[in-house]
């Protein structure tokens, strides 16, 4: 277990979380379900056996941090893997809950032959049969959650808005806690929120004119990049959420950040397999745009 702060999270979370699952215990001193939870953390830290790492945030004393994670509550804790939150929990649950939760994610300690060869790819070449697997891979294991992103977002980059709808019902109350569920309410609120313009280039048009009148009037460029989601315009939709983020970190509840993050997890492609002890290469435009958020709400 290790006590991270702002000068150490760039190497003890983002960096170690390329290499292995990093669960991020945010707590206070005063709070006393963190004491219940916190050495439950400590006690499965050591059975994992660096299957995940355990840092802990003091959230009054990392308060630039804990507003980073748009944390609410204490104890909240969140998984990051390959440098991005995935999934979190809050409130002091028992050690098996805690244990189902990190079973998700953490590689398993006597991995069974994958039916797969090495890196192949999670998803088919072809469109339709990747939509066919995905739909068939969520009706035999409705709680595969990976599976349920990957279907629901193909459906809703193939245009199919309703049938994605349907698709994410299921899950839809847990969007507050899954980070790439919330990823995809975004973007159905993104595609609905165009659907509802009569006409859409004059909205554009509208949106860019109060911008050029008004640098910080952040409704009009969040609605110009809700727009620019719309059209799967992805760098031109985060580059107009970066300049909210550079005048106001925490413009409207973090919303700018979420709805960045919720491109990145949308424009990310699946990871495919490797062999034991590789990491996939990440995509480089998601590497990229992942860097420049870093960097604005970190500064």
């Amino acid at each position: 277990m290790i006590d991270v702060t702002l000068e150490n999270f760039e190497s003890e979370v983002i960096a170690a979380s390329m290499t292995q699952p990093v669960l991020v215990d945010f707590w206070a001193p005063w709070c006393g379900p963190c004491k219940v939870v916190g050495p439950l953390l400590e006690k499965l830290e050591r059975e994992y056996a660096g299957r995940f790492k355990l840092v802990k945030i003091d959230s009054d004393q990392e308060q630039q941090l804990a507003a980073a994670f748009s944390i609410r509550s204490i104890p909240t804790c969140i998984l990051l893997m390959n440098g991005q939150p995935v999934d979190g929990f809050m409130g002091a649950l028992p050690e098996g809950k805690i244990k189902e939760f990190l079973d998700k994610h953490v590689p398993q300690a006597s991995p069974e032959p994958e039916e797969e060869a090495p890196g192949e790819p999670l998803l088919d070449a072809d469109p339709a049969a990747q939509m066919e697997r995905l739909q068939h891979a969520v009706a035999t294991d409705p709680a595969n959650d990976d599976a349920r992103f990957e279907y629901v977002k193909a459906l809703l980059l193939a245009g199919r808005t309703d049938d994605a709808k349907v698709a994410f019902a299921p899950v839809i109350a847990r969007t507050s806690l899954v980070r790439r569920f919330d990823s995809l309410q975004r973007l159905i609120d993104a595609l609905d929120f165009a659907e509802g313009t009569p006409d859409l280039k004059q909205a554009q048009d509208e949106a860019e004119a109060r911008i050029a009148a008004n640098k910080r009037d952040f409704d009009a460029r969040l609605a110009r990049a809700r727009l620019l989601m719309a059209r799967a315009a992805w760098t031109e939709a985060m580059d107009e959420l970066l300049e909210i983020l550079m005048r106001d970190k925490t413009w409207n509840e973090d919303l700018a950040r979420k709805t960045y993050i919720a491109i990145l997890d949308i424009i990310e492609p699946p990871k495919p397999k490797v062999a034991d002890g590789q990491i996939p290469p990440d995509d480089p435009t998601v590497a990229t745009y992942r860097r420049r958020l870093s960097s604005v709400v970190l500064s």
